[in-house]
């Protein structure tokens, strides 16, 4: 995967821990690693359902078997304006899909994260409906470049980060990479995914990374790298598929991709 790789300095671990997006603990960036601790990563399922010829509940030691894991440094952008780096650890999502063989009908696939209220605190707050689900299109979740993510940093992925097994999804917003999974849905329609449900004109399918569609509230033309707010520190300007335009980019080939951002 070296065209997935990027140079750029990799984000300080402690920033990557302690600043996050993950709202069923809270909706402050630091709620996260705060109350993260509580929720039980062990035992872990993961359910795959729908069309496809071989059903399954997996046990995440059994999906850690499935292909040798490989570290890639990523670009994660999110849909409020700020951007890290991270060497995340973990392998294709291709290769799990394929292990299931979807049927001629899938065109889509759902993921559906964990929602426990008892770990979760923030659950009762409705900011969203819970449980949060993502989906891509098929031909999305087969790029090589889609990942499962077990690690980072050569290490075990931290509760906050989306421990046991999460989504990476390198060249679309942050909301795009589900963590903490608990069942993938092979379907013949596109899910509903919950901030496209509360905030369609906000929270496109899609998410892809746009300099050029902005936010209603604000711009995407730039972001902040976390770990560079120094005071003379510049914005940086945002790439198109936050840079992994020549890998994707034959994706969506044709689209509009104002309408379908």
């Amino acid at each position: 995967m070296a065209g997935a790789m990027t140079i750029e300095k990799v984000s300080d671990y402690k920033d990557v821990t302690a600043y996050n997006n993950y709202y069923e603990f809270g909706s402050s960036k630091s709620d996260p690693a705060r109350y993260a601790s509580a929720l039980k990563t062990t035992p872990w399922t993961v359910d795959v359902e729908g069309a496809v010829k071989k059903p399954a509940r997996f046990a995440v030691e059994d999906l850690l078997k499935f292909a040798a894991q490989e570290e890639r440094i990523y670009r994660l952008r999110c849909v409020e304006g700020w951007s890290m780096v991270i060497p995340w650890v973990g392998y294709s999502l291709s290769e799990l899909i394929q292990r299931v063989e979807p049927l001629g009908n899938a065109r889509f696939v759902e993921f559906v994260t964990v929602a426990d209220p008892s770990s979760m605190p923030a659950l009762g707050a409705r900011v969203l409906p819970w449980p949060y689900t993502e989906a891509l299109r098929l031909d999305e979740a087969m790029h090589p470049l889609a990942m499962l993510v077990f690690g980072m940093y050569g290490e075990v992925l931290p509760n906050q980060n989306g421990a046991p097994v999460r989504l990476v999804i390198p060249w679309k917003y942050g909301y795009k990479s589900a963590k903490s999974l608990v069942k993938i849905r092979f379907t013949e329609r596109a899910p509903v995914t919950s901030w496209n449900r509360v905030a369609a004109q906000e929270y496109g399918f899609y998410g892809n990374v746009n300099p050029n569609v902005d936010h209603p509230r604000w711009s995407q033309a730039s972001e902040r790298r976390i770990g560079e707010d120094g005071l003379f520190s510049r914005k940086r300007k945002t790439l198109m598929f936050n840079g992994y335009e020549a890998q994707v980019g034959q994706l969506y080939a044709g689209m509009d991709l104002e309408k379908n951002f």
